[in-house]
């Protein structure tokens, strides 16, 4: 099951296949998505993030990702990318090592970071080491 949720992770062109999975398919993952909308806010949160995270949806939909949900990500590794990915019109994509530590002891993840242009939602992936 480890080795299904690791090659979906780094999946070419996931962007795109989770903009068109329903809730049941995207709880179905096994890694965290959090997707969130030009204004910063979480649309999408799933239930291996939520349960990782021992953050219920009801905390983190529509909350600003970076400063009410994980202000740990609010730097220039994490929330600059999104910003830069957006103001030059260019795709983003980048798999990165990152210590979370926001509301738990420190853990080491991956996160893939998500915008495409013209989207409407930009995605964190996160994978627990």
């Amino acid at each position: 099951m480890m080795k299904q949720a690791e090659a979906a992770f780094e999946e070419p062109g996931l962007a795109g296949r989770l903009a068109g999975m329903d809730d049941a398919a995207l709880n179905a993952l096994g890694f965290g998505v959090i997707a969130f909308g030009l204004d910063g806010k979480v649309r999408r949160y799933n239930t291996f993030e939520s349960q990782a995270a021992g953050l219920s949806p009801e905390r983190v939909l529509e909350q600003d990702l970076f400063s009410v949900v994980a202000p740990c990500m609010n730097n220039f590794l994490v929330a600059q990318r999104f910003d830069d990915a957006r103001d030059t019109g260019e795709p983003l994509d980048d798999i990165i090592q990152y210590v979370l530590t926001l509301r738990m002891r420190p853990t080491k993840v991956r996160l893939r970071l998500l915008c495409a242009p013209q989207a409407e939602l930009a995605y964190v992936l996160v994978q627990r080491l």
